[in-house]
């Protein structure tokens, strides 16, 4: 059945018109942003089908892995792939009026930037006197390397933003945020740099699979390397 035969009380978008977003089911939210099915499908029995097939799964697959998906050619991958990334851009905007105080906040502020990331990300957190995020600025990507990671880069954005702190963020795509010795290196002649500048460095936060490691909490950014995450049970 086509979405224009059926009954108008069942079709996503006149549900939406008289009861609102909330009323509406995950297919049918989707099927609204998909707009349109097969001619063997309608948008509405594709959303459903492919939801109790993958669920949140959709969100980890590549544009070439939502495109061997029946029914999902490349602009319906498109579509998927710009709706997950709007969701976890505004889930960081909301949290970004919120002052930073613990590793804790860093982990829940940049997860969202970072679920099934397959690459590590290097992100710098620029703060104001509140330690409220000015910005949030990805550095690098690929395997965290200090050649890479060059003092320069990292605080020419600082000194631009005028950021009175700033907290290093990078990802373990394997899951275990436990830092290796460049991760340590790296981190302490980051350190370094930002004393010269006088733009103290608060944290380095390792971000793994519900878990992460605090440098700070660790007393890493001085001392010696203890091998304790934090695991996000909530």
């Amino acid at each position: 059945m086509k979405i224009h035969e059926m009954p108008p009380e069942s079709r996503p978008r006149e549900r939406l018109l008289r009861q609102g977003t909330t009323a509406l089911s995950d297919a049918e939210l989707l099927s609204i942003i998909l707009q349109k099915g097969t001619q063997q499908e309608n948008v509405l029995d594709m959303c459903n089908r492919l939801l109790s097939a993958h669920g949140i799964g959709l969100s980890q697959r590549s544009l070439k892995e939502l495109q061997t998906i029946k029914g999902i050619g490349p602009a319906k991958a498109m579509q998927i792939k710009a709706l997950f990334e709007f969701a976890r851009r505004q889930k960081s905007v909301r949290r970004r009026g919120k002052p930073l105080r613990s590793a804790r906040d860093v982990f829940l502020y940049i997860s969202s930037r970072l679920p099934f990331a397959d690459r590590e990300m290097f992100f710098v957190l620029h703060l104001d006197a509140k330690n409220k995020v000015i910005k949030d600025e990805m550095i690098s990507v690929g395997i965290l390397d200090a050649s890479l990671i060059h003092p320069r880069e990292v605080f020419k954005s600082a000194i631009k933003e005028s950021s009175r702190a700033v907290i290093f963020v990078h990802n373990h795509p394997s899951g275990d945020p436990t830092p290796s010795t460049e991760d340590v290196e790296t981190t302490r002649t980051l350190r370094e740099a930002g004393e010269l500048l006088n733009i103290p460095v608060l944290d380095h936060v390792i971000v793994g699979q519900d878990t992460y490691y605090s440098f700070k909490e660790r007393n890493v950014l001085r001392g010696s390397l203890p091998m304790k995450n934090h695991k996000i049970t909530s």
